[in-house]
């Protein structure tokens, strides 16, 4: 296979240029997402009851004022007992109000009202017995759910937190760990039988030192047992061009505690495809002069550029040259040989 030639070689080295130039021109940055970055899913919150609709309420019994009311219902017991506790629903309305009681989640199951249905009167407070019976194989730990109290247009969801008696169980794992662009993501999953309130620390690392150290915090939600929750930790300023390496670690009361990492590499993708494209230029450059320099040692001739036309090298031989030759020659008839010398 024949060198390139002169011409060719420039060509390819102005294309390689104008390539690298294109590529590795500013691109826009993207615009920032609108909203927050780190969120939890509303069901993992631990939700309070509120006062709902604006002319009636539903909370807990026996807290008093409202600024003093129970945030939630909170019960103990042993796996097999029943335990109660009483609902509050307030009509500050001008007429009757019919609710609708029922309970949901896993503790919510457990529960039985004294009446599901309730008529409170204008201007009046109603309290409803409830009853909470802990299976006999209930899991020794914490249990959780919500009594829901609908008036057919609107409905307002109570906590309500058990408390089952043994051996408890703190276990949590941080799984799943992501880093993509400005953002770390990551999975909380209780693996034991309590109630957990994890705490999130963060740590980056990069090739020339620390990048992220985010000291330990609460994160606002409480993990029942067995649930799995994914997170986004926001990070703003990642770097543009290094290898990093996260870590997460996570605790919460009780012992619970765990640590995960992950890794990245960030490499702005125009500069690095058009860097690639200029060493390459450049090693075509070096080789075709490596080339001429080994030939010229040689002794070798330049080899002749195309654009010569046609132009044959020094010593060639033409097609009329290899054609063979014929010389014709007349003949010369021998005569008799003559002595020289005098006659007698």
């Amino acid at each position: 296979m024949s060198p390139p030639t002169p011409r060719l070689r420039r060509a390819l080295l102005v294309l390689a240029t104008a390539l690298a130039a294109l590529l590795c021109a500013p691109a826009p940055l993207p615009a920032a997402a609108d909203g927050p970055a780190d969120t939890a899913p509303a069901a993992d919150t631990a939700p309070a009851a509120g006062d709902g609709p604006a002319d009636w309420t539903a909370r807990p019994a026996g807290g008093g004022a409202d600024r003093d009311a129970r945030p939630y219902v909170y019960l103990e017991g042993t796996p097999g007992t029943a335990l109660q506790d009483r609902l509050a629903v307030t009509n500050s309305g001008r007429a009757p109000l019919t609710v609708r009681l029922r309970g949901d989640g896993r503790a919510g199951a457990w529960i039985g009202f004294a009446a599901d249905t309730v008529t409170v009167p204008a201007r009046t407070r109603a309290e409803v017995p409830l009853a909470l019976m802990v299976p006999p194989d209930a899991v020794p730990g914490d249990a959780s759910g919500e009594v829901v109290a609908d008036d057919g247009d609107e409905e307002i969801r109570v906590p309500v937190r058990v408390r089952i008696g043994g051996p408890t169980l703190a276990a949590l794992t941080v799984e799943d760990v992501e880093i993509s662009g400005g953002s770390i993501r990551y999975a909380l999953v209780n693996r034991g039988n309590a109630m957990l309130e994890p705490r999130l620390a963060v740590r980056a690392d990069g090739m020339f030192g620390t990048l992220l150290d985010r000291p330990e915090r609460p994160l606002p939600l409480e993990l029942a047992p067995g649930r799995r929750v994914e997170r986004t930790e926001p990070w703003p300023d990642a770097p543009a061009l290094d290898a990093v390496t996260v870590r997460l670690r996570v605790t919460a009361p009780g012992g619970a505690r765990d640590e995960a990492e992950a890794s990245a590499t960030y490499v702005p993708v125009g500069p690095a495809v058009g860097g690639g494209l200029l060493v390459l230029g450049g090693l075509a450059l070096l080789g075709s002069g490596a080339y001429r320099r080994r030939r010229a040692r040689r002794g070798d001739p330049e080899p002749p550029d195309t654009e010569a036309g046609g132009t044959e090298p020094p010593g060639a031989e033409s097609a009329d040259d290899r054609q063979p030759t014929t010389e014709t020659r007349p003949l010369v008839k021998a005569g008799p040989l003559v002595k020289a010398g005098a006659e007698s």
